[in-house]
């Protein structure tokens, strides 16, 4: 649910577009503007109490999810998430989970906001990718779309790589390497030439962690405590 649906377009190419095709996923952008009642597509009005920018207006928004829910078919109450900074941080666990969802909706929102009353209709999860203000929401839900979709049985061509990627273990992912054997005088490690499998899981794992440490001491601290 969206003002700016052509921004979505971006999903019709590389792996999710394929996935498309084959109809493993669907994505539909929605214009909220053709939900509103106001002749000249208005969607927004001023806050009360004052204050700086306009706000998303509540009955379009609830038409348009209204009619998207129909659209669904769906006898229980549709997984909806409000796309906001206010949100719980997106991450790798959480991705799973809501790939595990037949149908989800995204409501993006713009300007100073959405009217609170609307969210507390139909909002089922409030969802930030970092502690930083955007101008819309269309490009943090791009991002959950994209990872929570190559979860999706199906998505990926090889479903080994969907599970052996950064954060997938609470560790970041080791370094890889591809022809040439040598590079401007760096070479591939010699045990990923060994072909010795065992030792070849255990440097990988030996450079994750020492990649976490250097690069996400928190992550490697929450995998510490794990172990």
């Amino acid at each position: 649910m969206t003002l700016f649906p052509e921004m979505f377009s971006a999903a019709d190419n590389s792996i999710l577009g394929r996935a498309m095709e084959k109809n493993i996923i669907s994505i539909d952008a929605v214009n909220i503007r053709d939900y509103t009642l106001d002749k000249h597509k208005k969607v927004d009005d001023y806050t009360y109490g004052g204050g700086a920018g306009m706000l998303m207006q509540a009955q379009p928004i609830y038409d348009c999810h209204k009619a998207v829910c129909n659209s669904i078919g769906s006898e229980k109450k549709v997984r909806t998430i409000y796309v906001t900074p206010q949100g719980k941080l997106f991450d790798q666990n959480m991705a799973k989970e809501l790939s595990n969802e037949e149908d989800l909706i995204f409501l993006c929102g713009h300007y100073e906001g959405v009217d609170e009353r609307v969210l507390e209709e139909i909002a089922t999860d409030y969802i930030s990718i970092g502690d930083y203000v955007l101008t819309g929401g269309e490009l943090p839900a791009m991002v959950m779309i994209d990872c929570i979709s190559r979860l999706v049985p199906g998505v990926l061509s090889n479903e080994e790589s969907a599970q052996t990627e950064s954060f997938d273990d609470g560790l970041l992912e080791y370094p890889q390497y591809t022809r040439p054997e040598v590079w401007m005088d760096k070479k591939v490690p010699d045990v990923l030439l060994s072909g010795h499998h065992a030792n070849i899981e255990k440097w990988r794992h030996e450079q994750s962690l020492e990649r976490t440490k250097q690069r996400r001491p928190d992550l490697y601290e929450i995998y510490a405590h794990k172990i």
